[in-house]
């Protein structure tokens, strides 16, 4: 660990054991536990609102989040004297749910329904400018809610964007993307795959955002942003740690918002489906793990199976592809590209039977 690190530690109650790296944070053995540091660019004020969000869903029985610490001047976020800004947070001996394992991603989409009945905003303890005292967080913070003594000076979450703003604007740039292709001078089988598949891809994302404005979600996301509905807004394998006793964390929240709470599920569906080719029986059982313990209602079964019909990650390839400034592009990009393309079918296909879907 650098010096700088190490100097940066120093600020916060606890004696430091000993400390290990890993990509791009560091685990640090602590006499209160174990401990995550790594670098952010969050905000003061994201950050009490995330440390707010954490707190409420720890005191409310749902004990296994990454709540971040304070320092001994009583803010959450440390700056080093690089200026670099670090985040020190709680965190668990356990391993990343693995998708290869149907238990695993049954328990975590489990988890996720039992984490939404949470995560409605509350703002009952706010976060004075001197902060909290790590010794005495969650005692303070129970007092806080107990009593509602104080209410936040406020501070709200803000609010997801819009679907259809999201849908249109990729439109845009599927098409910009499209002509800056075409004057390559130089194409390589990257781009000519693009540009064979380009018209049919581009309709189904254009039908799937006319299906989009056709449908109730304007009403499912007002409703959600006025109720002061959660969402975790990163909910994937990488952030569901289980642990023994088939207990599960759920970490790094920092991509959190006011939204449709199914966006979460709908997000770690695809991202499950994308390495199961699209199987419908365990997409089916994910469902049913999620609407045992939070029903899903008709109006966000349809948002999701819109949402999941959207070529995302065809976008999403492309659109990395255009910012990245590469001359040579790796194989691995093309590949990506191919996949997008094929798993189309099977992706209908599913929409079709576990959704109802038809473009």
């Amino acid at each position: 660990m650098r010096e700088y690190e190490l100097e940066v530690l120093d600020q916060y109650h606890m004696e430091v054991r000993s400390t290990r790296k890993i990509r791009g944070a560091f685990f640090i053995d602590t006499n209160e536990g174990t401990m995550l540091l790594r670098e952010t660019d969050i905000s003061d004020r994201r950050a009490s609102l995330l440390y707010i969000i954490l707190t409420h869903l720890e005191t409310g029985g749902y004990a296994h989040v990454d709540t971040p610490i304070f320092t001994k001047e009583g803010k959450l976020v440390a700056v080093s004297r690089e200026g670099k800004r670090y985040f020190l947070k709680k965190w668990y001996g356990g391993r990343e749910c693995d998708v290869r394992r149907e238990g695993d991603v049954l328990e975590a989409v489990g988890n996720l329904a039992q984490l939404h009945q949470k995560m409605h905003w509350q703002p009952q303890c706010a976060i004075t400018e001197a902060g909290v005292r790590p010794s005495g967080e969650i005692e303070e913070a129970k007092e806080c809610q107990q009593s509602n003594a104080f209410i936040g000076n406020g501070e709200h979450p803000p609010a997801g964007r819009h679907l259809l703003e999201e849908f249109l604007c990729h439109n845009r740039e599927l098409k910009k993307i499209r002509n800056f292709v075409r004057k390559r001078s130089s194409k390589d089988s990257f781009d000519y795959l693009f540009l064979a598949h380009f018209d049919s891809m581009f309709s189904v994302a254009e039908q799937v955002t006319d299906c989009l404005r056709k449908s109730g979600y304007d009403e499912l996301y007002r409703r959600s942003v006025e109720e002061n509905y959660l969402v975790h807004g990163d909910y994937n394998y990488h952030n569901v740690l289980m642990l023994p006793a088939a207990e599960v964390a759920t970490t790094n929240f920092e991509h959190f918002c006011l939204d449709v709470q199914v966006q979460d599920l709908c997000y770690f569906l695809r991202k499950v489906m994308e390495k199961h080719h699209w199987n419908e029986e365990l997409g089916d059982a994910m469902l049913e793990a999620y609407g045992k313990i939070r029903p899903l209602e008709q109006d966000e079964l349809d948002y999701m199976a819109v949402k999941l019909a959207y070529p995302e990650k065809f976008w999403k390839t492309m659109n990395s592809y255009y910012h990245s400034n590469k001359v040579w592009i790796p194989e691995k990009n093309v590949e990506k590209l191919m996949l997008s393309i094929t798993q189309t079918d099977e992706k209908i296909r599913f929409l079709e039977k576990i959704f109802s879907f038809h473009l």
